[in-house]
């Protein structure tokens, strides 16, 4: 069921790669509550995934961009305030990649080159990203931009390797950003730290499986869902949030404040 909550709001997109992607359901969500948007990814990514399918579904049009470069962020900003005749009201950060993980480094073994290329794909990109439409005074206000995260920012999940130090600095930068934009345009910046998800990433990381289960069970709610993830992330961008900012908000069922759960030890 569709409520209008984005009726004649615009916003940008960025990390669809295929229909299980978090963002691939943000997008037709975000449509369906009646936004128009852009969508983004890197050129490499466009090449990968099923993007232009979902541009056609959601009558948009995809602006490729590497969220690494400051060339490329600036002509998406440009290209999408042309494209909506005016400033932006939301943005969605869901960008993250590790090659120590996909090359199956271990943790005490990484490769310091990848892992600087981790931290600026995965979190140096959003603080990019906001500067760049923040410079360019590209977004409205009360406008609201959100990114992806996941509770390895706080917590030792060792199989996620370097990309839990790349969520926690994706985190702060929430915080710092949102203090700044928010005093200059009301603006709020929010991060979503999601359930364990069965997407094209997730799935490649070790023992995902395995541990999707496992948090299955820790939550009393189940793992949320990338459809109610999608949903959570709407009324983020709507007016109905607009004094949430500078926050990192769980969204996992409740296993963020789990101790102990009798199902995990079969009680």
């Amino acid at each position: 069921m569709a409520y209008g909550l984005l009726s004649g709001k615009k916003g940008i997109i960025s990390g669809a790669l295929d229909s299980d992607s978090i963002a691939w359901k943000i997008a037709e969500r975000a449509v369906a509550e009646g936004a128009e948007i852009v969508l983004t990814n890197a050129p490499i990514a466009l090449r990968m995934g099923a993007i232009n399918e979902l541009a056609e579904k959601t009558n948009s049009i995809v602006i490729p961009a590497d969220a690494t470069s400051e060339e490329d962020l600036s002509n998406l900003i440009d290209q999408s305030t042309e494209r909506f005749g005016g400033k932006i009201d939301f943005m969605l950060h869901s960008i993250g990649m590790s090659l120590n993980v996909r090359k199956k480094r271990d943790y005490t073994d990484i490769k310091y080159d990848w892992m600087q290329k981790t931290f600026d794909i995965s979190a140096i990109s959003f603080h990019k990203l906001m500067q760049t439409a923040y410079q360019k005074d590209a977004i409205n206000e009360w406008g609201s931009v959100v990114a992806l995260t996941y509770i390895a920012a706080q917590r030792t999940f060792p199989d996620y390797s370097e990309m839990a130090e790349s969520k926690a600095l994706l985190e702060s930068f929430a915080r710092s950003f949102g203090y700044h934009w928010a005093k200059k345009k009301h603006v709020r910046v929010n991060t979503i730290s999601q359930s364990p998800t069965l997407t094209t990433a997730g799935k490649g990381v070790k023992g995902f499986q395995e541990f999707f289960d496992y948090s299955d069970k820790m939550s009393p709610l189940g793992n949320a869902s990338s459809d109610a993830c999608a949903d959570y992330c709407i009324s983020l961008f709507s007016d109905l949030t607009k004094y949430v900012t500078m926050q990192n908000l769980f969204h996992d069922g409740g296993f963020s404040n789990m101790g102990m759960a009798p199902e995990v030890l079969g009680l």
